[in-house]
């Protein structure tokens, strides 16, 4: 199905600082990733992209079910994953990448430990509540709740910790998404997170170390 938008975003380009630029501001007053410009119409905000999209092109039903029960499934994973799912994920992965990189100092043992603890109730929540023992979250089809849960799922991995050990479930969903949305184009779209222990280097070629540090004590002190 065509798509004539523009989409600017990615947990890799975040991390890089790619949102504070000029270009970025125009699509993106809110400064944020993921970002969206459909000819003059510009949309913030991830879910929103995926809903509007999914309207406007009218995917196919697997993605965002007219079932209601189905379709509210979606939205039970997409409300809840803000706080929860996202939150946790996106902790550890700052915590143990991120904020070493830029301040030069680790995350207190204490603040790590319960971020971990965080991130595992989360992940058992996911696999009992969600997950259960369907192939995807809403049932037999992938569907926007997959999508969005493998994003943040996977973004621990960028800091070197496999969340998927130890879960053979959470695990088999993976590869089952992988092999739905295509392992080519799931593999690309993760590529930036995978390496993000490169980001230092890109961190020192476009100066975004000095603008960031003060953010992160501001946010952490």
């Amino acid at each position: 199905m065509p798509c004539c938008c523009r989409y600017t975003g990615g947990r890799g380009q975040e991390a890089s600082g790619q949102q504070y630029g000029e270009e970025f501001g125009k699509i993106n007053l809110l400064r944020k990733v993921p970002a969206m410009k459909d000819g003059d119409f510009t949309l913030a905000e991830s879910i929103a992209i995926l809903l509007y999209l999914c309207r406007k092109y009218q995917t196919p039903d697997h993605w965002y079910p007219e079932d209601p029960i189905k379709r509210a499934r979606v939205d039970e994973y997409l409300s809840w994953q803000h706080s929860a799912m996202r939150a946790h994920a996106a902790k550890m992965f700052w915590f143990r990448l991120m904020i070493p990189v830029i301040t030069g100092e680790d995350v207190p043992k204490p603040k790590m430990d319960s971020a971990m603890e965080d991130l595992n109730n989360t992940l058992q929540l996911f696999e009992d509540k969600f997950l259960q023992d369907h192939p995807f979250i809403v049932g037999d089809e992938i569907s926007l709740a997959d999508v969005v849960a493998i994003v943040e799922i996977m973004q621990p991995l960028g800091s070197g910790l496999d969340v998927f050990e130890g879960r053979p479930k959470v695990a088999a969903w993976r590869d089952r998404v992988r092999n739905k949305i295509g392992p080519k184009l799931f593999d690309e779209a993760h590529n930036d997170i995978l390496n993000a222990r490169n980001l230092p280097d890109t961190f020192e070629k476009n100066g975004m170390l000095d603008f960031l540090k003060p953010k992160i004590h501001k946010l952490f002190n």
